[in-house]
């Protein structure tokens, strides 16, 4: 698999292979730059497709999924538009996943109180959502994580268990966060891209055209379009006999530890790579 843990080792001994044979042999080094160039592409890749689990294990898709269930997810809240979605919600028994910034919370606190009343989850977002993410180092993004679950604490008694980085970006700085703070780090299989497409058949067709059991799609809670697209997918779902439940429960694993910050597990892991 496409891992950075077994992708180093190969490179590094590529290139001390291209060296032997260089000093020994006297053959040319011109295809180091090729090496290179693959290495930091694969990186890259790793990087920025969360559904690769490149640097850290991600759940992203229940691919085993038998029944026909989904998982919603918003992230960027909670806004001016999260009672919207919450009212969509409770219209068509669904149930879903936010991920949460901590300025936002900051902002509707009330609106946090209320996803979780709903029996919604709530999962981490970071504090600030930094544009800068993938620059950030190890001790900074353990700030980011740390803040938000002690603000999200103050408001709801327990602590997130289930992280999202911002942009879905992954290095070794984040995984070395998330291992030390013990989030489960989620991502997507279906994504609207609601922030960037202004048409909205073509946002509703393109998810609707990948949905399958095990889904997990990301929304963003953040403008009236995604209100009008949820409401066509949910009926959409209804129409297709769909369950939307929360990441809890379609991968069978605890959103919450106490303010303590001892995670409440189930033991079995169903971590889809």
């Amino acid at each position: 698999m496409l891992k950075h843990r077994y992708i180093v080792p190969v490179f590094i001994g590529v290139v001390l292979g291209f060296l032997v044979s260089h000093l020994l042999l006297k053959t040319s080094l011109q295809g180091l730059w090729l090496v290179g160039i693959i290495f930091l592409g694969l990186v890259s890749w790793g990087a920025f497709d969360i559904r690769l689990g490149y640097f850290l294990p991600v759940y992203f898709r229940h691919q085993s999924e038998k029944n026909r269930r989904v998982a919603l997810t918003f992230d960027d809240g909670p806004t001016i538009h999260t009672q919207a979605v919450l009212d969509l919600l409770d219209q068509y028994k669904a149930k879903a996943t936010f991920f949460c910034i901590g300025k936002q919370i900051e902002k509707q606190p009330e609106l946090l109180r209320k996803i979780y009343e709903k029996q919604h989850i709530i999962g981490n977002h970071t504090y600030t959502h930094a544009s800068n993410t993938g620059f950030l180092s190890t001790e900074k993004m353990l700030e980011e994580i740390r803040l938000n679950d002690e603000l999200i604490a103050e408001i709801i008694h327990v602590k997130p268990r289930l992280f999202r980085p911002p942009f879905g970006v992954t290095n070794p700085h984040i995984a070395q966060a998330v291992k030390k703070t013990g989030h489960k780090v989620i991502g997507w299989s279906i994504r609207s891209l609601d922030t960037l497409i202004d048409d909205e058949d073509k946002i509703i067709n393109k998810v609707t055209s990948k949905l399958k059991p095990g889904s997990v799609i990301l929304f963003h809670d953040s403008s009236e379009k995604t209100i009008r697209i949820v409401e066509q997918l949910l009926l959409f779902l209804e129409e297709k006999e769909y369950q939307c439940v929360t990441l809890e429960d379609l991968f069978g694993i605890k959103a919450y530890g106490d303010s303590n910050n001892r995670f409440f597990d189930t033991g079995k892991s169903t971590t889809q790579q």
